[in-house]
């Protein structure tokens, strides 16, 4: 019988949610930072952002937030600017929805930037006809 080497199995690496209900103090945007909304998921840890400056950015989720922080869709992202590239980023923070709300009433935010407004296609039970004229040669 083979004796156990590790440290625990699949549950120990799931982890607890300790930190769920603890409030964390809010954090604004400093120099080199920038707020924006997650508008794509791209993959590999990228994401397609629109920064309230008006730029669209790519920023890259680093490994550790990767793991811990599930970011979606519409999602307000705390971003760091990179001073070699302008049009790349680096996500340092997401806010939950309670904190981007927080943020829009003390006027950090435009007035435009819609809070967690994912745009998702819905199934629709409407049937839709559609004819096609196929000309014979």
């Amino acid at each position: 019988m083979p004796k156990n080497k590790g440290k625990g199995g699949k549950n120990r690496k799931r982890g607890k949610n300790e930190n769920e209900s603890e409030k964390r103090e809010l954090v604004f945007k400093e120099d080199g930072q920038e707020y924006a909304t997650v508008t794509k998921m791209l993959g590999n840890g990228w994401v397609e952002s629109q920064c309230c400056d008006g730029e669209k950015r790519m920023a890259h989720i680093r490994g550790a937030f990767r793991k811990k922080v599930w970011i979606t869709q519409g999602d307000l992202i705390l971003l760091g600017l990179r001073d070699y590239q302008d049009s790349k980023a680096d996500v340092i923070l997401k806010y939950t929805p309670d904190e981007a709300r927080m943020l829009k009433s003390y006027g950090e935010l435009p007035d435009h930037i819609k809070i967690n407004d994912t745009q998702i296609m819905e199934d629709s039970d409407e049937e839709v006809n559609v004819e096609f004229d196929i000309d014979e040669i």
